[in-house]
């Protein structure tokens, strides 16, 4: 390389699950449309999407997917270590900037690490935590750690700017997901489904946790629906995350499911879907965009659940197209609620009622446009929010 030829920006993206893992391939490719494939350079932690971006992950982020209080003190000493290795990664290539996505509890030990280790590196955060919901006290942790907030809700600012923090609204990439290359009849096709067939999709989560907790009641959910309505047709998207568990668990339910993995076969089975059973998270944003009416369920280990619901949430919605509207458009069956007697009943409301599902997906689009849907791409933004940061620590 010549003196005059400037060398690629260098990004650490980290992201330790699914959701993660989508928005920082989104964010690379955003990056790499702007600063061409050989202007920027990525290291970091991620999954499948971010590896097919350019991002070598030093090891398999399913181990670190932690949901719950509980479950991260047994898995501390893991993360802690993991932590370390991000931020002996970040020592060894001398990244211009770090971004940290989601994953509160990962994210925030690997940040204060390159804040003692790297003070000088920039550190920018991707997705606040919630503490509109819970746990407030987080905002001047992280305000404390980190340089900049990039937000995916237009609310965030004013919890995240009283502590002197930073924050840019980038909006949420799951508001802008594209389903116009879906085909309901090719997911119809591949699972040999008659056209009046209606068709249960069924998303248990994307951490092995979820899985682990989702599955019982979604598995006892689709046993009553099909004794009810035998030619009910289920599709069951797997997160790359969890997909080998997911389809080992699925093969022996009493009624045959349909595993469909990949991004093009998920749009497909929501777009084709008749109502969704999902686990409240990211996915029930897309189901919202796609048009498909829900029901949403959760668990939670029994001593988070105990400490969360009693003493920590300050909302009673944990949804947020739910949260906009402030009303339960969705039924949320959350803890003891999330029985798949409960579930069943509140799907087969649905499948039986048109008019039910028409009125539910019409206010989830009134709600999806209170978040902001129809904004500018939220990968754009954030890499544009991104530059802006570096140049300005460059001058």
């Amino acid at each position: 390389m010549s003196a005059t030829t400037k060398r690629p920006l260098s990004v650490m993206l980290v992201a330790a699950e699914a959701s993660g893992d989508d928005r920082g391939a989104g964010l690379a490719r955003a990056l790499k449309a702007r600063l061409g494939a050989d202007g920027v350079r990525f290291v970091g932690v991620g999954g499948e999407r971010m590896a097919a971006e350019g991002v070598q992950s030093p090891f398999d982020i399913s181990d670190i997917s932690i949901l719950g209080l509980a479950e991260a003190l047994l898995a501390y000493p893991r993360v802690v270590r993991r932590a370390d290795e991000t931020a002996a990664l970040a020592l060894r290539e001398k990244p211009d900037v770090a971004v940290l996505i989601d994953s509160w509890g990962f994210t925030l030990r690997v940040a204060q690490r390159l804040r003692r280790q790297a003070p000088d590196l920039p550190l920018i955060k991707y997705v606040g935590p919630q503490v509109w919901a819970t746990r407030p006290g987080r905002a001047r942790t992280l305000a404390a750690t980190v340089d900049h907030l990039l937000s995916i809700h237009a609310f965030d600012a004013s919890y995240f700017e009283a502590e002197g923090l930073p924050v840019t609204f980038v909006g949420n990439s799951a508001l802008s997901v594209d389903f116009s290359k879906a085909e309901p009849a090719r997911l119809r096709r591949q699972i040999g489904a008659k056209s009046a067939d209606p068709i249960l999709i069924v998303l248990p989560g994307s951490r092995p946790g979820e899985i682990e907790r989702m599955l019982p009641p979604f598995e006892d959910a689709v046993s009553r629906l099909k004794e009810t309505h035998p030619n009910l047709q289920v599709v069951v998207p797997a997160a790359p995350t969890v997909a080998e568990t997911v389809k080992s668990r699925v093969a022996g339910w009493p009624h045959r499911a349909h595993v469909i993995e990949g991004d093009q076969g998920k749009h497909d089975a929501m777009k084709a879907a008749t109502v969704a059973m999902a686990c409240s998270g990211t996915v029930t944003t897309e189901l919202a965009q796609a048009g498909v009416p829900m029901v949403i369920g959760y668990r939670l280990g029994p001593v988070t659940a105990w400490i969360i619901l009693r003493f920590l949430l300050r909302t009673k919605w944990v949804t947020l197209f739910n949260i906009a509207a402030r009303q339960f458009i969705a039924p949320e069956l959350i803890q003891d609620d999330c029985t798949g007697e409960r579930l069943a009943e509140e799907i087969a409301l649905r499948l039986d009622d048109k008019a039910l599902r028409d009125r539910q997906i019409a206010a989830q689009f009134d709600a999806l446009d209170k978040m902001g849907r129809g904004g500018p791409d939220p990968s754009e933004a954030a890499a544009e929010a991104v530059l802006k940061i570096v140049a300005a620590r460059r001058l």
